[in-house]
């Protein structure tokens, strides 16, 4: 079977095609014929070693944390889903990734695509919009009439955190490189500052603050907010604990694999509350060029997909 591995951490040169044997099909699991991989910025720090603290990998390792495909198996068990049905899939991930022609994975992490989205659209959404969901909806939570700010608004998961935010009636201020400027305004802030500009000194007094970027972003956030406030984060680096010294608390959202989620961020993509932005498709060989351009920075609108053929 076609497939994308590495067998060592290492630069994007060490991704390369590989063939594998076909998986069997335990009981509770779902064969999904995939034709496209989302590929995150998590995927190139797996790639590279950066988390061998957190996620313990079975080398070689099949990337991708997100994708979109058509069932062409079910195993004993499985009585919600069908054959011949599209669906979003997000594997574990220190398991085998999307980046390949098939892929069997427990039913708890596969939901049905929704109507409203492309197979493109669908390989970029469960992840982020997992991320978006909990810490906007658990972890701070957001309320209407809540003042909030997004760092990176244009990203793939600050953008689906733009829309979900303004749909819960929050004041949204997000920030972005200046080229997007318009682009996350049109996904519902009421105000958004241009961080190549040096515009974010004069946000003050938010009820929460969302650090997606750490470092010089995560301790600009304190000024940010009122006595009182949130200030949430998730995956960002490096962190300094300030909170007891502004009087704020820090909360970081901790993102779980709970199939009750998945289920919720495709129905919210089916209502048009949210759709995810796709900033270019590449065909699965050349996921090497597309690590290159996320560490490069060249991303700076939704997510990179990978179609895989």
């Amino acid at each position: 079977m076609r497939a994308i591995c590495y067998h060592q951490y290492g630069p994007p040169s060490v991704l390369h095609l590989c063939d594998l044997d076909e998986q069997p099909l335990p009981p509770g699991h779902v064969r999904v014929a995939m034709q496209a991989a989302g590929v995150a910025p998590v995927d190139t720090k797996l790639r590279a070693g950066r988390l061998q603290h957190l996620v313990a990998l079975d080398l070689p390792k099949v990337p991708g944390r997100d994708g979109a495909g058509v069932i062409t198996a079910l195993g004993e068990g499985v009585h919600t889903l069908q054959v011949g049905e599209a669906v979003c899939v997000m594997p574990s991930m220190a398991g085998r990734g999307t980046t390949l022609a098939e892929l069997v994975l427990p039913q708890e992490q596969v939901v049905r695509k929704p109507d409203v989205l492309s197979m493109q659209q669908a390989a970029a959404l469960l992840q982020p919009a997992c991320s978006a969901w909990i810490a906007l909806m658990q972890t701070a939570p957001i309320a209407a009439g809540m003042k909030v700010f997004i760092h990176a608004g244009s990203g793939a998961v600050g953008s689906l955190m733009v829309q979900l935010a303004a749909h819960l009636g929050a004041e949204v201020t997000a920030s972005c490189r200046s080229s997007n400027v318009e682009y996350v305004a049109a996904l519902g802030a009421s105000r958004v500052l241009a961080y190549d500009r040096d515009e974010l000194g004069r946000v003050r007094d938010q009820d929460v603050v969302i650090d997606l970027v750490g470092g010089a972003a995560h301790d600009q956030s304190y000024r940010m907010l009122r006595r009182g406030g949130q200030l949430v984060w998730l995956v960002a680096a490096p962190i300094r604990e300030r909170g007891e010294e502004f009087g704020v608390s820090v909360r970081r959202a901790l993102i779980v694999e709970d199939q009750s989620i998945l289920q919720q961020v495709a129905a919210l993509a089916q209502q048009g509350v949210w759709r995810p932005a796709v900033s270019g498709v590449l065909p699965m060989q050349e996921i090497a060029r597309a690590h290159q351009r996320i560490e490069a920075g060249e991303v700076t609108r939704g997510r990179l997909v990978l179609d895989i053929g």
